[in-house]
């Protein structure tokens, strides 16, 4: 084979090789899109979370962020700490 007959043979195989790619990601994405729509409709939908009237869902907050605040704070000591050395 000579030069031209090889690089058009090359350019052939390569257009080719894209075509098909884009056709399976193009399948893929509409069968993605499709199941989706399908499960968005058949599932159902949740119910309301009732809420407990007799806990105090302020107290309970404030000290989960007050324990998060504190092992952030730790966290950040310790590393601090350890990169001075």
């Amino acid at each position: 084979m000579q030069d031209p007959e090889l690089l058009q043979e090359g350019l052939g195989l390569m257009a080719l090789g894209m075509g098909v790619v884009f056709v399976f990601l193009a399948i893929l994405v509409f069968s993605l899109t499709l199941m989706s729509g399908v499960i968005r409709r058949f599932q159902p939908t949740p119910s309301p979370v009732e809420s407990n009237s007799n806990a105090k869902p302020g107290s309970s907050v404030k000290s989960q962020d007050d324990e998060t605040l504190a092992v952030i704070s730790a966290a950040v000591h310790r590393y601090r700490s350890k990169r001075r050395r």
